[in-house]
């Protein structure tokens, strides 16, 4: 439905995304609107299209799709539009003035013949200028919007661009569309694409097959790596513009001149045509990817090389002191460990659950206190750095929180970004598989020559989400000193989780264990057989507590996220005239729901008691306790018991989290998981997932799913190659 008239009075606005809720004047009628409605003020005439709707509480309101912004068609609406205070320099009783002046050419002069105004008393030549110039900065800033929108761009996305690139907008998209690709925007690069053919660019044009490379690059980070072969590059892009490989070889020449991308050439072993040959590959990065990877070589090189002026004298007698004051015996194995972080400014230490590596993390902050030294813990995540605070009794803080990181684009990470210096002695750093090539560029950054770096992890866990593979790059590169800890201890034996999880690894299919007890009850391990999806959905059903955390392979099919999700907020928290609830795209919000932050979002403010601060990142849980459509938020209490309320826009930085993927769930630890086994793609189904989703559960582990499957996941090693070139910088600098 079309509707036509003029905003009466604004009773929300949103200043950071536009969202509103006004009343609107159609002469004939009043009725509220609500909606996105970006650079819109009181009194601006629109033609509104979208539909009525009646909220619950607020009754029929007229939900906007899209909007266009018109010039007042009548006297009284274009004086009212003039006197809201929108155009600098002209109040009510100015406006009247000139309405009643130049009546329906005030347009006219106010763009094109200014110097008129001043016949006005009051106007100067001065003021005259000021007033047509804002009108014009306004006139063009609301005609973005539907420039926009002709190429399928909505007003959400126009805010964001008209900030970044200003009153002139349009004529720099005009000039150059895939200026759009640079902004970070939530606009995909065949939208821009298809803007920049219907504005008339060439299909061979160089900006436009510069930004396809640029484009291409940036979607291997996508995938985890930070770069790829030139000749793969080559074939996408040429398929991707249907242009020549000419063309693309001369845009690549040119963004390497402006050193927007890198090329690296490496001599590897490469297989071709059956045989293995030493060759030289041509490696093409983002010039961000390239400059991080070499920072981070040559930063750990020059710790690895700097004088170990905190090594602790008589090490042998310190670590009897430790074993003694806390009467455990540690093994050779942990000796080894905490001996190399003693030898090393830079040390690695890997190993799976019950291996000892948070006795090992103890100790080191029993010896080095005692001697004064300062001890800095911290992790990738908030749930991450909250167990490693559980388990030493000590402060763990997010490698965010640490670094003081402000503003980060994630589609944008910044090489060259100043980072607060840690101040410590040693700093130990846990789940440090999760972290790519970025954030472990800004911690080498922050460190000083002689601090001591402690990297824990566990190699055999998934990758990080980001692009980079640091820990496995470190330790092939053997330039990074690193203790493997195999040997699970007793006390840890006696969990059937942590027995079968090695069993995994080791690629043992612990279901064909005679003497194994995971299908009885009284195991904290237990395997449910259930081969129907259908019937899988119904055992998790059953066995599902609000306490509980389901983690499965895929966000897709009948047992991925999404489905789950919908099942599980059905059952547990349906449809109620007591919960308000918010539609977003094709979720259904609802005041109790179980969600998850997906993004690092490093603006949004929260409050704990006393405590106010900004920042909420990805993988980061909570409950939300309250939608406010009067408002536009939601107001969400996450597990650490800070409340950060969500503004409309925001939420595609939420989803729910009944159930959540195996990649969101590493670095956390739950009470109980539910674990659906099922038949999906097979990159999904492998040795690191099944283990890395076994070991986020704590106390009960219930696996419910087909055992063909389970055998299968046991048996494929394989691990999605990523192509990078940190081992290979660590080994050549």
């Amino acid at each position: 439905m079309e509707l036509k008239g003029t905003i009466e009075d604004i009773i929300y606005k949103n200043e950071i995304n536009g969202y509103m809720i006004a009343t609107f004047d159609m002469e004939s009628a009043m009725t509220t609107i609500v909606g996105y409605l970006p650079f819109i003020q009181k009194g601006d005439s629109l033609k509104i299209i979208g539909k009525f709707v009646t909220h619950p509480d607020y009754g029929e309101q007229f939900k906007v799709e899209t909007f266009e912004k018109i010039m007042p068609e009548t006297l009284d609406a274009l004086e009212k539009y003039l006197s809201n205070g929108i155009v600098k320099g002209i109040g009510p009783a100015t406006a009247r003035k000139i309405i009643k002046k130049f009546g329906v050419s005030t347009v006219d002069i106010l763009k094109a013949n200014p110097e008129e105004l001043t016949s006005i008393k009051g106007i100067t030549d001065k003021k005259a200028k000021e007033i047509s110039e804002s009108f014009i900065e306004n006139w063009d800033l609301w005609q973005i919007v539907g420039f926009l929108q002709k190429f399928g761009i909505g007003p959400q996305s126009a805010q964001t661009i008209y900030k970044k690139l200003g009153a002139n907008a349009i004529q720099k998209i005009e000039e150059d569309p895939y200026i759009l690709s640079e902004l970070g925007v939530r606009v995909d690069f065949a939208q821009i694409d298809k803007m920049a053919l219907d504005l008339g660019i060439e299909r061979n044009n160089l900006n436009r097959i510069a930004a396809g490379i640029r484009h291409g690059l940036l979607l291997t980070t996508y995938n985890g790596h930070t770069c790829t072969l030139e000749a793969n590059l080559i074939t996408f892009v040429t398929n991707l513009l249907k242009v020549s490989e000419e063309d693309v070889l001369y845009a690549i020449k040119d963004l390497r001149s402006k050193e927007q991308i890198k090329l690296e050439e490496r001599e590897e072993i490469a297989t071709i045509n059956g045989k293995t040959e030493l060759q030289v590959q041509e490696w093409i990065y983002l010039m961000d990817c390239y400059k991080t990877e070499l920072n981070i070589a040559m930063r750990i090189k020059g710790l690895e090389e700097a004088d170990n002026i905190k090594k602790i004298s008589h090490f042998d007698k310190e670590l009897e002191k430790v074993e003694k004051n806390s009467k455990i015996k540690l093994s050779d194995k942990q000796k080894e460990a905490i001996k190399l972080i003693n030898d090393n400014n830079v040390c690695i230490i890997t190993g799976g659950p019950g291996t000892g590596k948070t006795t090992i993390i103890k100790s080191i902050i029993d010896i080095y206190k005692e001697k004064g030294k300062k001890v800095v813990l911290c992790a990738p995540t908030g749930r991450a750095a909250k167990r490693m605070t559980e388990a030493t009794k000590e402060d763990a803080k997010t490698l965010h929180r640490l670094l003081e990181i402000g503003k980060v684009s994630e589609e944008r990470p910044d090489p060259d970004l100043d980072v607060t210096p840690i101040d410590g002695d040693i700093v130990i750093i846990d789940e440090i598989s999760m972290v790519d090539i970025f954030l472990m560029n800004y911690v080498v950054k922050a460190l000083f020559k002689g601090t001591k770096l402690v990297l824990v992890g566990d190699t055999d866990q998934l990758p990080s989400v980001g692009p980079g593979c640091v820990l496995k790059d470190f330790i092939e590169s053997k330039k990074v000193p690193y203790v493997k800890l195999n040997k699970i201890f007793r006390q840890a034996m006696q969990s059937k989780i942590i027995v079968n999880s090695h069993k995994v690894n080791e690629g043992i299919n612990f279901l064909e264990d005679k003497d194994n007890d995971e299908k009885t009850k009284n195991s904290d391990c237990i395997f449910i057989e259930e081969r129907n999806s259908n019937e899988i959905i119904n055992k998790i059903l059953n066995e599902y507590t609000l306490d509980k955390q389901i983690i499965t392979p895929s966000k897709k099919g009948d047992l991925g996220t999404k489905n789950l999700n919908k099942i599980i907020q059905e059952k547990f928290n349906p449809l109620n005239v007591m919960k308000n609830e918010k539609k977003f795209g094709d979720i259904i919000f609802r005041e109790g729901d179980k969600v998850m932050q997906t993004k690092n979002n490093y603006d949004i403010m929260w409050k704990r008691k006393t405590e106010i601060n900004s920042g909420i990142f990805n993988g980061e849980m909570g409950i939300i306790e309250k939608i406010d459509d009067s408002m536009g938020e939601i107001k969400i209490r996450f597990d650490d018991n800070k409340v950060a309320f969500y503004s409309y826009q925001d939420l595609d930085q939420l989803e729910h989290s009944y159930a959540i993927t195996v990649h969101k769930s590493q670095g956390s630890e739950f009470q109980v998981v539910i674990f659906p086994i099922y038949q999906a793609a097979p990159m999904l189904l492998t040795r690191n997932l099944l283990y890395t989703g076994m070991t986020r559960a704590k106390d009960k582990l219930i696996m419910i799913g087909n055992p063909y499957t389970i055998g299968f996941m046991i048996n494929n090693e394989k691990i999605k190659q990523r192509n990078s070139g940190l081992k290979y910088k660590l080994e050549n600098i």
